[in-house]
């Protein structure tokens, strides 16, 4: 039996469906609640697009702003402000207005440790 998830910002229109897990399906006396497990999912959806792994490679050395990571990833602005706004969404990254800009930085360095691991083991296994 599955529940319908909630709108995210990586699914903003809540198609994806959650599981019910049970807690007993998983092994230990630290098993995470259904709910934990679908955040975490919502929150790994939000890191699966090529382009928010390079941005949050980019924000793991320095804060940067919007053009510095243009200039960076060789991509264009409106296609980085939206994938910054699905971060910012998902609580992986937080905008700091500093004049006319806004500089952005990681919420949480477990967030790129998430990333940089996946990166390499995928590096690992090529």
């Amino acid at each position: 039996m599955t529940a319908p998830s909630r709108p995210t910002a990586a699914d903003p229109a809540g198609v994806h469906e959650a599981p019910a897990l049970p807690d007993r399906g998983f092994p230990g006396p630290e098993t995470p609640g259904s709910a934990a497990l679908v955040a975490a999912g919502d929150l790994l959806r939000a890191l699966a697009a090529p382009v928010r792994i390079a941005i949050v490679l980019q924000l793991r050395s320095s804060p940067r702003c919007v053009h510095e990571l243009v200039d960076a990833l060789e991509v264009t602005q409106p296609l980085i402000s939206q994938h910054l706004r699905v971060l910012k969404a998902a609580g992986v990254v937080r905008g700091d207005r500093r004049g006319r800009e806004v500089v952005y930085r990681l919420v949480d360095d477990h967030l790129a440790h998430i990333v940089v691991d996946a990166v390499a083991h995928v590096e690992e296994e090529s």
